[in-house]
């Protein structure tokens, strides 16, 4: 039942101005908010602050999210508990690992809280939104700079073989990996120190709150990484089988088995660049050309690949290590199957 004067047929007397200039957030589809989000995918959806809409409906798009976020964040913990846990796991390359698995559950933390920050949290508080941006902004940098990590110490390994354990002591690798943790974390409060575009909406990004020469910055800056890590893993396939060559020579195997060496060297090389650029590669070059009048449903289709790669990375960097292999089943089993094979790492494994 109507009252007041929709009952009479006049029209409902306006809102206040400052109610007014905040329509345009809560279902335009030019204005998508922190990561990407409900705000932008129509009417009817989340409040980009925090909170939902008034129609209270929460985006499938941000579930897809919070439940990708959740099963990274389970998935990286085991990969630390292993490695927490077993002594045997303290060379400088199960630390890289360790970091990269660090840097991925940040990300799926970061990923539950954002939901929480856009869809829970009442009443919506800016601080929270940027708090949240800036928690995915350092986690994902930091996976990716421990991916180019794990990849520069897989070249020094191969380039420099005689001296790379020398070297490459736990207190170096400690050092460079904490280096590396301050400049993520110092990406991660750029939202908190100012560098946003809460109080300029045109200069948004398809990433709420970072603004585009921001997102444009970090697409550059992670397009010229992977090059980078795509010419490292170049120079180790042409090491790695360099030395088989010349273990084939030694021995006098077959050459069979330099070919199933050469085989197993480019699967792998194309398991680990083929995934990393078919997660990231689009949605790098999508923030480059797009901004926030683009429909949110290409930002949310590009960035949820993006985010199941830390869901990847587990496999391809922990779970397929023999040693780790070893300690998941003594843990979950107590015991190691006779079929376990824990031959040791060669050159042709890149």
């Amino acid at each position: 039942m109507l009252h007041g004067p929709a009952a009479m047929g006049e029209p409902w007397p306006p809102q206040p101005q400052q109610q007014q200039q905040r329509l345009p957030g809560l279902g335009n589809a030019s204005e998508p908010p922190a990561w990407p989000s409900a705000a932008a995918a129509g009417p009817g959806t989340a409040a980009p602050g925090g909170g939902a809409a008034a129609a209270g409906s929460v985006s499938p798009w941000d579930i897809a999210l919070c439940a990708t976020g959740t099963a990274v964040a389970g998935e990286n913990a085991l990969v630390l508990a292993v490695l927490f846990y077993t002594p045997s796991l303290r060379a400088p390359m199960f630390l890289l690992i360790g970091s990269l698995a660090l840097a991925d559950l940040l990300a799926g933390l970061g990923l539950v809280a954002n939901f929480a920050v856009r869809y829970l949290l009442r009443p919506p508080s800016e601080a929270a939104e940027l708090a949240a941006a800036g928690l995915l902004l350092a986690a994902f940098s930091a996976s990716v700079c421990s991916l180019l990590a794990i990849t520069v110490d897989r070249y020094l390994s191969l380039y420099n073989a005689l001296t790379y354990h020398s070297e490459r002591t736990l207190g170096f690798t400690c050092a460079m990996v904490l280096l590396m943790w301050l400049l993520c974390l110092g990406v991660g409060l750029l939202p908190l120190l100012g560098w946003n575009c809460l109080r300029d909406q045109s200069s948004c990004s398809i990433l709420r709150p970072v603004t585009k020469d921001n997102a444009a910055v970090l697409a550059v800056t992670f397009l010229l990484l992977f090059a980078l890590m795509m010419q490292l893993y170049l120079q180790i396939c042409k090491i790695a089988f360099r030395h088989a060559q010349q273990i084939a020579v030694q021995h006098q195997f077959i050459a069979t088995a330099q070919a199933t060496s050469t085989r197993k060297g480019l699967s792998t090389l194309s398991l680990i660049l083929g995934t990393f650029a078919l997660c990231w590669i689009p949605f790098a070059i999508y923030s480059l050309v797009a901004d926030s009048s683009y429909p949110a449903v290409y930002t949310y289709s590009l960035a949820l690949p993006a985010t199941c790669n830390s869901l990847i990375n587990p496999i391809i960097y922990a779970f397929r290590n023999p040693d780790i292999q070893k300690s998941l089943w003594l843990a979950c089993c107590g015991c190691i199957p006779s079929t376990f094979s824990s031959r040791p790492r060669t050159s042709s494994d890149v």
